[in-house]
């Protein structure tokens, strides 16, 4: 396992990219919208790892919870995963709780499952598998 990226929320994309892109110098990778989980995301490249905005796409979702009771910061620390099915059912057996049942579709391509914080010491854990 690797961290594949870090999530953060943000109220606002371009006030994000303000401080990430421009102040920082981070490398854009660019952005899309994942209808599914209710956010539009921006890449940006951080050594072999990402950092990933996050910008609700309306009032409902993870993320406009999150802004709604936490305030902008980090989200979920993402750990790519090279075969999440076998990774899920590992971790299921030891009594790993998830959010969800089943991987889903997330941004850049990746299936996705989040593990609950009540089994990672409260942190939001996202494993990720590139589909290639």
């Amino acid at each position: 396992m690797k961290i594949d990226h870090i999530g953060i929320a943000v109220e606002s994309l371009q006030e994000g990219l303000k401080f990430y892109r421009d102040a920082l110098g981070l490398e854009y990778k660019g952005q899309e919208e994942v209808k599914e989980q209710g956010v539009k995301v921006a890449f940006l490249k951080l050594g072999e790892s990402k950092i990933e905005l996050l910008e609700p796409l309306g009032e409902e979702g993870p993320i406009a919870r999150h802004l709604e009771k936490r305030g902008p910061g980090i989200h979920h620390l993402a750990l790519e995963v090279s075969d999440i099915d076998d990774r899920v059912q590992d971790l299921k057996n030891s009594g790993v709780e998830f959010i969800g049942e089943k991987p889903s579709q997330g941004a850049g391509d990746k299936k996705i499952i989040f593990i609950h914080p009540k089994s990672a010491r409260g942190v939001l854990l996202e494993l990720c598998e590139v589909n290639l």
